[in-house]
């Protein structure tokens, strides 16, 4: 299974795939320029900054860490610059690391988006934590946006640790608060199909296609519905549709491989 698409406020990272994105050799340039600059002018937090966020843009997540590492030993309490290193760790597959980053950044400022980063995690890894950080949250009483996360993230929890009907009852509250919220969706949906119930699941995937029709994912999964129920052709559609909003979806590239 794809990994799952998270919090809407975790779509973090640069699109790198969009055909308007700079190429690899203009990335290169611009890094380069900074790197300069920043040799220039070590102590330009604002320019190292930048430097980190073109070595996100190109992937280079490890010399974009070590860039934090820089600035964080100058200022260890500085919030922002936890949480920021915490997003790289979390964009480069470095979970325990990222839920380090997120912990000190916590310890600096304990703010409502913050916990969420974490928590959502945590409730990735099952543990129980994630729980207690909604309730923070969801006790803060922010408005209906930051209840849908709260919900979300704690659905995840109860998902990852296999209590689905929990999971089901919390993705509903989330959509409910926020009738677009897509990754609610296709986390129903995740359930669905994993017990099996292929026409249930593609309905709960069609749904997030018609509130969100860029997202890949709808599409994607749309089309393991149709080729687990034997309908060729429109698995064919759903693929060919998922490649065409994310054209590096090799989970996709692979359905059309197997049934053209």
């Amino acid at each position: 299974m794809i990994a799952p698409v998270g919090l809407l406020l975790l779509f973090l990272a640069a699109c790198h795939t969009d055909p308007k994105n700079p190429s690899a050799s203009d990335k290169s340039t611009v890094i380069k320029k900074l790197q300069a600059e920043v040799n220039k002018k070590p102590d330009s937090v604002g320019v190292r900054l930048l430097l980190v966020n073109a070595l996100d843009e190109a992937g280079n997540y490890k010399d974009a860490i070590a860039q934090m590492d820089s600035l964080l030993k100058k200022d260890s309490a500085n919030y922002g610059l936890w949480f920021r290193k915490g997003q790289l760790l979390q964009t480069a597959k470095d979970t325990p690391g990222a839920i380090s980053s997120f912990t000190n950044a916590l310890k600096v400022y304990a703010s409502p988006d913050g916990m969420l980063w974490l928590a959502n995690l945590l409730a990735e890894t099952k543990n129980p934590d994630a729980l207690l950080l909604c309730k923070q949250v969801y006790d803060m009483r922010l408005g209906k946006e930051y209840m849908a996360h709260c919900d979300f993230i704690a659905g995840v929890f109860y998902s990852r640790s296999g209590n689905k009907k929990v999971a089901q009852q919390l993705f509903d509250r989330c959509i409910n608060d926020s009738y677009t919220y897509t990754a609610a969706y296709l986390e129903k949906g995740f359930i669905s199909f994993d017990d099996k119930k292929f026409a249930e699941a593609l309905k709960i995937f069609q749904t997030a296609s018609a509130v969100n029709n860029t997202d890949p994912q709808a599409y994607y999964w749309q089309a393991r519905c149709f080729e687990a129920m034997n309908n060729k052709t429109n698995a064919i559609t759903n693929y060919q549709k998922a490649l065409a909003l994310d054209k590096n979806l090799s989970e996709a590239a692979e359905g059309l491989k197997r049934l053209q």
